[in-house]
């Protein structure tokens, strides 16, 4: 009998001492794995009451109005995926291969939607389109109409969420679409073209499936934004899971059921996710190739033409220039009893919290992105990953797994004074701005972790390891090489988050401290008392502030377009 290794044996414990190795963390590495912990902690809590018993309000939630939050939350994804796909697939085709007047004004300009949160451009139409609004009213006055005279679309409904949620997030998939279409190959488009296949077929045939796996990837953000959404539905009386949560929580008091909602919500965002991943995996089939030179556009004249510019120019009007005039309109109205010394106090209690969290989530970002760089491993990879989560995430979801554990935390400080020092701590995290600076990091780390990889991507591993061979340490290589060079993406990560966090509605709502409001929130509440007028001051406030990163956006994709060619 013989004693020796086997060469299977062998194998098997050098795979076994490379997990043992991987294992040995850095203090960098143990760091990172902490924070994406930490981070992760509101969705685990809120994952964590799927499999908590129910009580009675679950079982009166199932009899009563669950079926309707799901079935309006699905209806509102249908309505919303159809909308953003025709209005953002046709003109990324239309601007990328097709020439027609505007073409090129049209291809940043159709960006401008995205700095127009949903929920603002639904208090803008309402104010519009109601029956006291100027369209009704002009319509009553011409024809000498009464109420129930005539027949207007009810914008406060169903298919009024979809149309103004398909207004703003359909830039999600413009973008992506674009892009995939200029990276195709122009042999493949030649090819299509000499076989005597026109716009359309090449189009249906050929560009449309090399482009899919972008496009599912846009439609899954929008429906994620979709999902998230709770000013626009609250305000149009549309029952969803987002509005479900808040009713519960604030209605019933019962925070346990709300989070049992809120892990129902989420099983229909890790699907959306699921089809993300799935879409990217498929990308590697695309035919791209590295020639993009100019390929000679379809040349639209007359009728032709005028269509094209029309399909362009209707969702921007409608998505951005019609509701941006009328908010300025009414803020020119309004100026005077509403920019007073309360409205400077929202704008200083904004650009407070947008500023502090993006400074803290550019700091996350970059120590965890800069330490996976340093670490490829397979646990530190998982855990950026894992911390980058909570974009896909309500903020309503958010706000429910952020405050039960600070709520424990609370009370376990909170009973320990007690018990030793016969006083009570109060408060000290949830019900402050720790809390909600905490779900907004939870909400927008994601941000700046993909902004800052994308720039840290760009910089050759060369560069670094000729540093650390002239014997600096890897946070000097970061301060003194990376930093500068990283400079543009740093300054662009920034902004997303700030602008991000100044739209953010449903979050602030639940966490924010008694007595202090934000722009957002102050706009939510006067358009809830229908003051649209008056909450146009603070709408128009987050929409300039929201221009700054989509003009950005378009002038490095501008950039990026001309290093190619």
């Amino acid at each position: 009998m013989q004693y020796g290794i086997t060469s299977e044996t062998l194998s098997y414990l050098q795979k076994w001492s490379c997990v043992i190795k991987s294992l040995r963390f850095s203090p960098w590495q143990l760091a990172i794995i902490i924070i994406a912990f930490l981070f992760a902690l509101p969705l685990l809590t809120v994952f964590s009451f799927v499999f908590e018993p129910v009580n009675d309000n679950w079982q009166h939630l199932v009899n009563t109005v669950l079926s309707r939050y799901v079935n309006n939350s699905l209806w509102l994804m249908l309505g919303v995926a159809v909308g953003s796909l025709i209005i953002g697939v046709s003109s990324a085709w239309l601007t990328s291969m097709c020439e027609f007047p505007g073409r090129k004004w049209f291809e940043w300009s159709l960006l401008l939607p995205l700095a127009m949160p949903a929920y603002i451009i639904a208090y803008t139409y309402t104010g519009l389109l109601d029956f006291a609004g100027p369209v009704q009213t002009t319509i009553r006055d011409t024809f000498g109409w009464r109420y129930g005279d005539y027949w207007f679309p009810e914008i406060r409904s169903l298919g009024g969420a979809i149309t103004m949620l398909s207004l703003v997030l359909y830039p999600y998939i413009y973008l992506l679409a674009r892009a995939a279409f200029l990276q195709q190959s122009t042999c493949v488009l030649e090819v299509s073209r000499s076989l005597g296949n026109g716009a359309w077929r090449t189009f249906f045939q050929v560009a449309l499936p090399l482009a899919r796996p972008a496009i599912i990837a846009g439609l899954s953000l929008v429906l994620m934004e979709t999902l998230a959404d709770y000013g626009t539905v609250q305000y149009f009386g549309v029952d969803t899971f987002t509005t479900g949560i808040f009713r519960t929580w604030f209605g019933l008091d019962d925070v346990s059921t709300a989070a049992q909602l809120a892990a129902l919500l989420m099983v229909f965002v890790f699907a959306l996710i699921l089809l993300e991943r799935g879409s990217r995996r498929q990308a590697r089939y695309d035919h791209t190739s590295n020639r993009h030179g100019e390929l000679p556009r379809y040349q639209l004249h007359g009728i032709k033409a005028l269509i094209a510019w029309f399909s362009c120019f209707l969702p921007l009007f409608l998505g951005f220039l019609l509701p941006s005039g009328q908010l300025s309109v009414w803020a020119w109205q309004t100026y005077e009893h509403m920019v007073d010394a309360q409205f400077l106090q929202l704008v200083t209690n904004t650009l407070l919290l947008a500023g502090l969290t993006a400074f803290i989530a550019l700091l996350l970002a970059l120590f965890m992105a800069y330490g996976k760089r340093l670490y490829p491993v397979w646990l530190v990879r998982s855990a950026v990953r894992l911390a980058a989560l909570g974009y896909a995430v309500p903020g309503t979801v958010i706000a429910v797994g952020v405050i039960i554990p600070l709520a424990v935390i609370d009370n376990s400080i909170d009973g320990w004074f007690r018990a030793y020092f016969n006083m009570s701590t109060g408060l000290l995290f949830s019900g402050t701005l720790v809390a909600l600076v905490f779900a907004y990091l939870v909400r927008f780390l994601a941000v700046s972790i993909q902004t800052v990889e994308a720039g840290l991507d760009k910089i050759k591993p060369s560069m670094g390891e000729a540093a650390r061979s002239l014997g600096y340490r890897p946070s000097e290589i970061l301060r003194r090489i990376h930093i500068p060079i990283l400079r543009g993406s740093l300054l662009t990560a920034i902004l997303l988050v700030f602008v991000d966090v100044m739209k953010e509605l449903p979050a602030t709502l639940i966490l924010r401290p008694f007595n202090f409001n934000t722009l957002a929130v102050r706009a939510y509440e006067l358009a809830s008392d229908e003051r649209l007028a008056d909450a146009s001051t603070a709408a128009l406030a987050i929409v300039l502030a929201g221009i700054i990163p989509v003009i950005l956006l378009s002038i490095s994709i501008a950039q990026s377009r001309k290093r190619h060619e």
